[in-house]
């Protein structure tokens, strides 16, 4: 039986370094890593490094939605009607 690398790019597993993955490439990957422990034919030493690296990626995305969140503006019309533009934060 052919078992394939934790870093295997057939198996949907990036070898590029999380820092340098977009949001959407690190979800799809954090995906693939999922379906792999819930299939339960890995290895588990590949278990392991597919838990360890998806830990990982979900702290990545985690931090570019941060970063993505801390971009966004609330648009607020005052009751002169003025138009104004302030940082969102966690209790809007």
């Amino acid at each position: 039986m052919n078992q394939a690398s934790p870093n295997s790019s057939e198996a949907g597993i990036s070898d590029k370094p999380i820092g340098d993955l977009s949001f959407e490439e690190a979800m799809a990957e954090l995906e693939t890593i999922v379906g792999q422990l819930e299939s339960g034919k890995a290895m588990l030493e590949h278990s392991i490094a597919y838990y360890e690296r998806g830990v990982n990626l979900k702290r990545h995305c985690e931090k570019k939605l941060k970063e993505a969140q801390s971009k966004i503006e609330l648009i607020h019309v005052g009751e002169n009607g003025e138009i104004s533009a302030k940082p969102m934060d966690d209790n809007a």
